[in-house]
């Protein structure tokens, strides 16, 4: 044992110079194991091996604490840590399988055998569905809804400062407000979670008045949206002239679409059955058409053979793919806005009058945030991703205690065989590192 210790602390020190002696440490192959295959735990060198006989050894063998260079033990602390995080990184779900030799010796094993099944087809399906929901996100998810829109007008005798004229009898003057709300699914109520301001459902709203009441200079009242910063929000708009006579007025609301949508030709629309929709819609539409009707050539299949519908639009017998975006440009339009015609009417009741009218605007999904903060939230992850590691670590320590019974067990079996296969190894071990008895 004296000599195989000294061959075992030589062979440390020629093969790792520098080294600690917690790194002098050899492995018994696993073929001197009965029935294992795989890697064993460390054997500790001969001064351990021997200590554990009842065996001591002079302290001047070995590789002593004190002549251990920091830089050796700098680059041991680096070593050890990029094989942490390379284990880490190369962490697979065969990693938390059990071997068969535990579930023979713990059957209770099979419930964890059965969850960690039960997790592959969860984290398959969690997977499946993120996936459908980044491509669902790339399209626009909208939502059909009513918005109700109220104008009202009253007429006031006033006051001369009201309407900034000079003059000491008071002038009458009429207000016209304009304000909207969104209602529900049922269209009856309120909605309950969207808050949006009225001004968001539009780009531009003019109020038109009768333009020799008022003249060229003062007919007009513009809101438009300005696409370059980011606007300020309203619930509506006030109007105020001055006036006691019933007026007429012609309100233009320019829908905010977006993505922005176009107006069809009529002929065009007869022919896709669509009036106003997207680019991307529209050229979806001409590609169902198209597929329908066989108009793809059967040998040229980047070809389209015109029929005469398309021919009458396009003005050409045969076109390309390719094609369709530029010839299909000067075929639309942008959407007409919404025409409204109201009388402000002197000879209302209490000189007050309301009017409703409903329109459809398309708002965003709600559903959309939500698919948005389940894709972005990395909290649960986390979470997941630490209870994996623990995992891991446990499945790591059930391997390892197992590899140290079947190492006794071998051990206890037959003693003598064991130690000698042991030495045998270790001796075809050193020959392999360069190592020779002196």
């Amino acid at each position: 044992y004296f000599e195989i210790s000294k061959m075992a602390n030589r062979a440390s020190v020629q093969a790792m110079p520098g080294a600690p002696p917690y790194m002098h440490s050899y492995q018994l192959p696993s073929r001197y194991i009965p029935g294992h295959q795989g890697v064993m735990p460390p054997m500790h060198s001969g001064r351990h091996v021997l200590a554990s006989h009842g065996i001591r050894m002079p302290s001047g063998h070995g590789v002593q604490h004190g002549r251990v260079s920091d830089l050796a033990k700098k680059r041991f602390a680096e070593a050890k840590a990029r094989s942490v995080q390379h284990k880490l990184k190369k962490r697979k779900i065969g990693d938390k399988i059990l071997s068969h030799r535990i579930k023979n010796l713990v059957p209770e094993s099979q419930a964890y055998m059965d969850l960690l099944s039960f997790e592959h087809k969860l984290d398959s399906t969690i997977l499946r569905k993120k996936l459908e929901i980044q491509e669902s996100l790339k399209r626009p998810v909208k939502q059909k809804l009513k918005l109700r829109v109220f104008i009202s007008h009253q007429f006031s005798a006033g006051e001369s400062e009201a309407t900034g004229i000079d003059t000491d009898a008071p002038v009458p003057f009429w207000e016209l407000k304009i304000q909207g709300r969104l209602l529900d699914e049922a269209g009856v109520k309120p909605h309950p979670t969207l808050k949006l301001r009225f001004t968001s459902f539009f780009k531009s709203i003019v109020i038109e008045l009768d333009k020799e009441a008022y003249g060229p200079d003062n007919h007009l009242a513009e809101w438009h949206r300005d696409p370059s910063e980011a606007a300020e929000e309203n619930d509506g708009f006030t109007v105020t002239r001055p006036g006691e006579e019933t007026v007429k007025c012609t309100i233009l609301l320019q829908l905010n679409h977006q993505p922005f949508q176009y107006k069809l030709t009529s002929k065009l629309a007869r022919l896709l059955g669509i009036h106003t929709a997207t680019r991307p819609a529209i050229i979806n539409s001409m590609w169902q058409y198209i597929k329908s009707n066989h108009l793809q050539d059967t040998q040229e299949r980047e070809y389209i053979n015109n029929d005469k519908y398309f021919q009458q639009l396009f003005e050409v017998p045969r076109m390309k793919f390719t094609e369709i975006p530029h010839r299909l440009q000067p075929l639309l339009a942008p959407p007409d806005p919404i025409i409204i015609h109201h009388l402000i009417n002197a000879d209302a009741p209490d000189g007050k009058r309301t009017a409703c009218y409903d329109i459809e605007v398309e708002v965003d999904d709600p559903l959309k945030s939500a698919m948005h903060s389940f894709l972005m939230s990395s909290s649960d992850q986390q979470d997941i991703a630490a209870l994996d590691t623990k995992v891991h670590e446990t499945v790591e320590q059930i391997n390892a205690i197992k590899l140290q019974r079947e190492f006794y067990l071998g051990f206890a079996h037959n003693p003598q065989k064991f130690i000698n296969d042991w030495l045998a190894s270790q001796s075809r071990d050193l020959k392999v590192c360069g190592v020779t008895k002196t």
